[in-house]
């Protein structure tokens, strides 16, 4: 009987911009043995357009999974070349050696919320993915468990976040709330996802 050392727990709340019926952030997520993945993604603008780089860009990540943060980031950016722009944010843990990798470009969040529930947000790196050669950060750190994560679009508000109901740890009552709290139609399409990493 084979035992699962490394659990990883989702939640997600998705609800597209008032007026809309389809929600323009697209996302994907995925676990092995010794990693795990999550990107956001979202198509400057809308429209058929800005989806067709949000599908471009998660259709890279999903090919690669095994490849770094840089090297995912450098990726898509090259296949956006003469398509409409994104902003993105990519997560990776990885098990063996207990350490995460995180970079967001643009308005794609990434909070994480350790044991001893001290939030931090990242700041961003600004502008956006277009396919032109730039430059952007890396935030690697170590992994502990009972770490949450919260990704997040545009739609997520800073006021939403420092709300205490992300300190709980089971992150599946964290997006229920949300969702409840939130379940009006926003001026943004909203993405937020809930990670739990656990050591058992």
């Amino acid at each position: 009987m084979s035992v699962e050392k490394n659990s990883v727990q989702i939640a997600i709340h998705q609800i597209p911009k008032k007026g809309n019926y389809l929600c323009g952030d697209s996302y994907f997520y995925t676990k092995t043995d010794d990693e795990f993945v999550c990107a956001i993604a979202d198509g400057l603008g809308s429209g058929k357009y800005a989806k067709e780089s949000s599908d471009a860009v998660i259709g890279i990540i999903e090919d690669n999974i095994h490849a770094n943060v840089e090297q995912l980031v450098e990726m898509c950016n090259e296949k956006l070349w003469g398509k409409r722009g994104v902003v993105l944010g990519i997560l990776k843990l990885y098990f063996d050696s207990s350490a995460y990798s995180f970079s967001s470009i643009g308005n794609i969040g990434v909070m994480t919320v350790p044991k001893d529930g001290k939030k931090k947000r990242n700041i961003p790196n600004a502008g956006y993915l277009a396919g032109y050669k730039r430059s952007f950060k890396v935030v690697h750190e170590q992994l502990e468990t009972g770490m949450n994560f919260f990704m997040f679009s545009d739609g997520v508000k800073d006021a939403d976040l420092s709300h205490s109901l992300f300190l709980n740890d089971n992150i599946y009552e964290v997006i229920d709330q949300y969702a409840q709290l939130h379940n009006e139609k926003r001026d943004d399409d909203t993405t937020l996802i809930g990670i739990r990493y656990q050591e058992d």
